[in-house]
């Protein structure tokens, strides 16, 4: 039962044609000279203006001005699910996630847009969410995520919204009563740079 707040991003679950998730990443290239940014397993990654990828900074609300891209509207890549990196021995490290700075780094990305991810509402969630929108309860930032773990600690907002969002709720994984349940949720097409036909 969800009945504390203890929001770990998204978890990638299943396929939303019933397959089960087996596991399949892309890699996809982190600023060589580092990222000013870290980046947690669970948070949603979008593809730079410079080619790399990089924290998507926007909540989701919308597929506008608060796009989870951030303002360009053009979405995200996926699911940061973990890295490969260069420490200061010269040494190759894979890690859970990406520690700010870190130099010729790649990143682990579920980029699949028919991907289910689990993730936990920041409230209570009625039934009645079941075929909602939702977003980030917050925006992701550096510090949305615990270097303990490598996780994210990014939540989804439970408010009930038709309009258009980052993400569609598809089912809940524990009871609707619970004070903070967790959900099955799928990117909304406009919201992933797969599905989305507005380029960089």
């Amino acid at each position: 039962m969800a009945t504390t707040a203890a929001p770990y991003g998204l978890k990638p679950v299943k396929r939303a044609d019933g397959l089960p998730y087996a596991g399949a990443t892309s890699q996809y290239l982190i600023d060589p000279a580092g990222e000013a940014t870290n980046l947690f397993y669970g948070q949603v990654v979008i593809i730079g203006a410079d080619g790399y990828i990089a924290l998507a900074t926007g909540t989701g609300a919308d597929l506008t001005s608060n796009s989870i891209g951030g303002t360009s509207g053009v979405g995200a890549i996926g699911v940061f699910v973990g890295c490969e990196y260069t420490n200061d021995m010269g040494q190759t490290v894979q890690a859970q996630y990406y520690p700010s700075g870190a130099l010729n780094a790649k990143a682990y990305v579920v980029d699949d847009p028919n991907v289910l991810f689990q993730a936990q509402l920041d409230g209570a969630g009625a039934q009645t969410i079941i075929g909602t929108n939702t977003f980030f309860a917050a925006a992701q930032s550096t510090s949305t995520g615990s270097t303990s773990t490598g996780n994210s600690t990014s939540a989804l907002d439970a408010t009930v919204q038709t309009a258009a969002a980052a993400f569609r709720v598809v089912a809940h994984v524990s009871p609707a009563s619970d004070a903070y349940p967790d959900v099955l949720v799928k990117f909304n097409p406009g919201a992933h740079q797969m599905t989305n036909n507005v380029g960089l």
